[in-house]
């Protein structure tokens, strides 16, 4: 089955304006006066790290969806505060690995915090300390990079349970600072980034000042279906789906052409993702494509498969092209 542009008029994007993937507002800065630096966003599965690197950076370049555990893959955003910028490097929930698809996801979260300059841990402030986070906690008390505590979503978080959390942070961590934001908002976000953008070091940019993310164009295409096959599907679709780019072809109109394959475990699940004669599919189809073209900022021609693949999370290549690392 296969889902192409079928309706021509683009939903709005989410979130955040999105148009122009490696857009942003330019800043002249001298080059010696310049600061840069990384910065690993970690945390527990749903925490809002996406969400939080996102308003950091000003415009959507993680995909987020209320499912945990959205985030597969090391991906960097790239965020400027007058000289600085600053690498966040948005990670893949920590958690205890079952699978050999959660081994490769926790495994790529540690290797995002691999030489950082600051570790930014995020907490759903809601959920508070629960005993799965404790592991992550022992492990990052022992790491020496300077570390900053972010308490999200405040919004929704009694004002007791706020200050208790924050208290036991101090005393198991010990961080430079604990923040208190609401990413979904915007609130306190201000102050988060501008206390990032002091602590990176000089040096030289990575980046060009107007590039907001690292991601390719054909990395990026997969994510946003992905996104799309979780805010559609997060309740009836479990985890053993991925999704293959097969062919990413630009055309001389300045449009691009881009096949992708949705890989799922069984015949039920394929038949969630297609639902009633195709509905399904054709509607992800349609959201996926009108939201890439609000990223790549050109006419996007999306055409979707569904197979079904048993052993897809045994697929070392599979691995390489949704950008984890193969482990055994």
């Amino acid at each position: 089955m296969t889902a192409s542009d079928a309706p021509e008029t683009p939903e709005p994007a989410p979130e955040l304006e999105t148009a122009g993937l490696h857009t942003a507002e330019p800043a002249t800065v001298a080059a010696q006066d310049q600061r840069c630096g990384f910065v690993a966003v970690v945390g527990a599965p749903n925490a809002g790290k996406s969400t939080l690197v996102n308003a950091l950076v000003g415009q959507k370049v993680a995909i987020v969806s209320p499912k945990a555990q959205t985030t597969r893959v090391r991906l960097m955003g790239v965020a400027l505060e007058g000289a600085s910028q600053v690498l966040l490097v948005d990670t893949p929930g920590i958690f205890e690995p079952r699978r050999r698809l959660d081994r490769a996801m926790v495994a790529a979260a540690w290797g995002g915090a691999q030489d950082a300059d600051v570790i930014a841990f995020v907490i759903d402030a809601k959920t508070g300390l629960t005993k799965r986070l404790e592991p992550l906690v022992q492990s990052l008390a022992e790491r020496r990079e300077p570390k900053l505590v972010v308490l999200n979503k405040v919004d929704i978080t009694p004002k007791e349970k706020l200050l208790e959390l924050a208290m036991r942070l101090q005393e198991m961590l010990n961080p430079e600072e604990i923040f208190m934001i609401a990413a979904s908002t915007g609130d306190g976000v201000a102050g988060l980034k501008a206390a990032l953008a002091k602590r990176v070091p000089a040096g030289p940019w990575h980046f060009p000042e107007d590039q907001v993310s690292d991601a390719t164009d054909r990395m990026m295409a997969a994510e946003v279906t992905r996104e799309q096959l979780y805010l559609q599907l997060h309740a009836e679709l479990p985890y053993a789906s991925a999704i293959e780019t097969e062919k990413y072809e630009e055309r001389k109109d300045g449009s691009v052409v881009i096949h992708q394959q949705i890989h799922v475990g069984r015949d039920t699940q394929k038949a969630i993702v297609l639902g009633a004669k195709g509905v399904r599919l054709k509607e992800i189809g349609s959201r996926a494509r009108a939201e890439l073209e609000h990223l790549l900022d050109r006419k996007v021609h999306l055409f979707l498969h569904v197979k079904v693949n048993p052993k897809w999370e045994d697929d070392r290549g599979l691995y390489k092209e949704i950008g984890l690392d193969w482990v055994e």
